[in-house]
């Protein structure tokens, strides 16, 4: 008998260690510079700048944003991020990043400040598909993203809870057509609203 759970415990251990592991978070943003991004050429977008360890968008009419400008995995990956709308009642943070062979945007408060969601998946955007869900987005008040984007499927969270879980083999992931499509293939936007990041970071999965 012992020596049974002996080996059954020899095989979880060796299972545990035979799962594949994530690689080391790597930074995306300093904390006191726009080094590794640039200005994204939204017409009528507000000032971009770095204030006490904070990107901050501007509240431009009707988009602000970033570009990452550096090598970024296309798939198996995860970014996490913490975001904040300084002022205003739209999506503060959106994030736009590759699906694959595509992109995508993870809405953060959109459609009026509380819609949460991916858009687009097969055409529909995330205030009419089923990743859609609502956040009562505090103004002032910082949260926690994460997104974790796989060949099959990607999903998310903030402030640890999951909010998307979505199957996407075999199904049309593309960006809303406008001005967003500006955003990729990783990007930060604002929407009629300032938006504070800070925290950006991301790792491979294996």
């Amino acid at each position: 008998m012992r020596f049974r759970l002996a080996a059954a415990a020899m095989l979880w251990c060796g299972a545990l260690s035979a799962q594949p592991k994530a690689a080391e978070w790597k930074p995306l943003f300093d904390g006191k510079s726009l080094q590794g991004w640039k200005e994204t050429a939204f017409n009528g977008h507000g000032e971009v700048r770095v204030r006490d360890g904070v990107i901050v968008l501007g509240g431009g009419m009707p988009l602000t944003g970033i570009n990452w400008t550096g090598p970024f995995p296309r798939i198996n990956y995860e970014i996490r991020f913490e975001a904040a709308r300084l002022e205003g009642s739209d999506f503060f943070a959106s994030l736009t990043l590759p699906a694959g062979d595509s992109h995508c945007t993870f809405v953060t408060g959109g459609w009026g400040g509380d819609i949460v969601g991916i858009s687009s998946l097969d055409g529909w955007d995330a205030s009419d598909n089923e990743t859609r869900t609502y956040v009562n987005f505090e103004n002032g008040r910082w949260y926690s993203f994460r997104v974790e984007v796989r060949a099959e499927r990607i999903r998310a969270w903030i402030d640890g809870e999951r909010v998307v879980n979505v199957a996407i083999a075999g199904r049309r992931v593309e960006l809303r057509p406008g001005d967003i499509e500006l955003s990729a293939p990783l990007g930060f936007a604002s929407y009629a609203s300032t938006g504070g990041l800070r925290r950006i970071e991301y790792r491979e999965l294996r």
